[in-house]
């Protein structure tokens, strides 16, 4: 009986605690979700890159100080000016709407922010204009900030044509050929060719594609690619975009096709070494060596110095003057007609160069004897 008795007041001791937590449960549910998902959105407004200008407007020539929270611990960004852009819809024509020459690049510090000053251009596409600020490397991150080129003309932005959706319809391939440069180094140019159609129900004007560049395990190197034109709904296009590697470029290659956030194809692309370059190095090797050797011997023989006259002028033949200062030797011949024409009664005796004196003829010497001869 005392058992029973404690177990049933223990339940009527707490019945009353089970349902206060029931009744003030379904109050607390609401608060703690809210709660949960106010976290994670302040957290990603703190992580949001921001962009802040020193001056709102100014003229050609001018300068700015373009300034940033909240990025990537030493991060490498592109600070560019660009035209037919807001910070709602962003950069429409891409980095081709954008002053690309006067652009900056900067590093951030650990904690994210950085300061950098930008010289005022005018962009190529006509205001409003932006200061845009990228990523170039790693995740890309981008950030706008409104700003207004003194002088420079402005225009309505383009309609929006949300509602397109591009797709490839046919494989992709490279075209083009290398030309007797790209043997010596040169960069090696194609024209990526697919066909895309229009699924959406919008039409799609001016889409910038990307065209990405992979060798081995890096990864992909983007680039803008813009095509003029309108691709409507329903309808297909033939795109051609010229995709060109760095100088002395080899190997195997993949080339990437992006619209948007979307992959749309890959196509390998296998480049050949350029052996003109590798044989140029070898002449280079051989043709040096060989001219400083010959100008070191040059060198050589002129500082050398000069031993007695007699070993320089044993071989050497008289010049034209000296030949004419010196009198001229006759020659035996000579000698000898001049001899018979004085009346020399000597000359016949004579010694000629080709006789000695023991094998000259001579009338007291005996004649030989034929054979039945005594």
């Amino acid at each position: 009986m005392t058992r029973r008795t404690g177990r049933e007041t223990l339940r009527r001791a707490a019945s009353p605690a089970r349902l206060l937590t029931l009744a003030v449960l379904p109050a607390l549910l609401p608060a703690l979700f809210l709660s949960v998902l106010a976290v994670p959105g302040a957290r990603a407004a703190e992580s949001a890159p921001t962009v802040s200008l020193s001056k709102k407007e100014a003229g050609k020539g001018g300068e700015i100080t373009v300034s940033g929270k909240g990025w990537r611990g030493e991060a490498l960004l592109m600070l560019l000016i660009c035209g037919q852009a807001t910070p709602e819809r962003g950069v429409i024509g891409g980095t081709n709407s954008c002053a690309n020459g006067a652009g900056r690049a900067v590093t951030t510090d650990e904690k994210g922010a950085f300061s950098k000053r930008l010289p005022v251009a005018e962009p190529p596409e006509p205001c409003p204009c932006v200061v845009h600020v990228a990523t170039v490397t790693g995740e890309q991150v981008s950030a706008d900030a409104a700003f207004t080129v003194a002088g420079h003309p402005t225009a309505e932005l383009p309609r929006r044509t949300g509602g397109g959706k591009l797709a490839v319809l046919a494989a992709t391939r490279l075209e083009g050929d290398s030309s007797l440069l790209t043997w010596f180094g040169a960069p090696p140019a194609r024209r990526l060719v697919f066909t895309v159609g229009n699924l959406g129900p919008a039409p799609v004007e001016d889409p910038v594609f990307e065209i990405g560049t992979a060798h081995g395990v890096y990864a992909p190197q983007w680039e803008e690619r813009q095509w003029r034109g309108t691709v409507a709904p329903g309808a297909r296009a033939r795109i051609a975009l010229p995709v060109e590697l760095s100088a002395g470029a080899h190997g195997d290659y993949q080339i990437s096709l992006r619209y948007g956030k979307k992959v749309l194809a890959e196509q390998p692309w296998g480049v050949g070494r350029p052996w003109g370059v590798t044989l140029f190095w070898v002449l280079l090797c051989l043709v040096v060596p060989a001219a400083v050797f010959r100008i070191g011997m040059a060198v050589v023989d002129r500082i050398r110095p000069r031993t007695g006259g007699a070993h320089r002028t044993a071989g050497a033949r008289p010049g034209p003057a000296v030949s004419k200062a010196l009198p001229r030797r006759a020659t035996p011949v000579a000698r000898t007609a001049r001899s018979a024409a004085a009346g020399d009664a000597d000359a016949t005796t004579a010694v000629l160069p080709w006789f000695t004196p023991d094998s000259a003829p001579s009338e007291n010497r005996p004649r030989p004897t034929t054979k039945g001869q005594a």
